[in-house]
């Protein structure tokens, strides 16, 4: 969990904020995550960040089923902007307690392929082979613009996902 204001300025060589969500993340206006997400392998397919409830039933759960049931769940999506650094911003829809996950769809197909994606969650543990905890992905989103930093985990063999 990670709670801090951020100008939108502010950041690796003043990188340009993406996503549909950016003008949220300038001049500090919110509520809104800026998480500048660090270890891009390269530019291949695209890149998402994703808002859930902070709760085990809902964290990771299909967004047909949160949106249906009118619970909280938001999704920015972009084309990779290439290896290293890039900077993300998505809307939350008021200050509190969310669980982000952000995902490189490397080979395009919209679904998660645990051999070529890569994730990775505000809480930056190793996510190893199992299940991601939703302790790592929780967010405490205040009233302005809220940073954090996200290292991206690809499989690293058969010792499951890692820096």
């Amino acid at each position: 969990m990670l709670l801090a204001t951020a100008a939108c300025g502010a950041g690796p060589a003043g990188a340009q904020v993406l996503g549909g969500d950016a003008a949220a993340c300038a001049g500090g206006q919110g509520p809104a995550i800026l998480a500048t997400v660090t270890g891009l392998k390269d530019a291949r397919g695209m890149v998402k960040l994703e808002l859930y409830p902070a709760n085990e039933a809902d964290f990771l759960q299909d967004d047909k089923k949160l949106l249906a049931a009118n619970k909280v769940f938001r999704r920015v999506t972009v084309a990779a902007p290439g290896p290293g650094t890039a900077r993300l911003c998505i809307r939350a829809p008021r200050p509190g307690r969310y669980a982000l996950f952000f995902g490189h769809d490397r080979d395009g197909r919209r679904k998660f392929d645990f051999w070529v994606d890569g994730a990775g969650f505000p809480g930056n543990r190793k996510i190893g082979r199992s299940r991601p905890r939703l302790a790592d992905a929780l967010i405490d989103v205040g009233p302005g613009v809220t940073a954090t930093t996200i290292r991206v985990q690809y499989l690293r063999g058969l010792g499951g996902f890692g820096f």
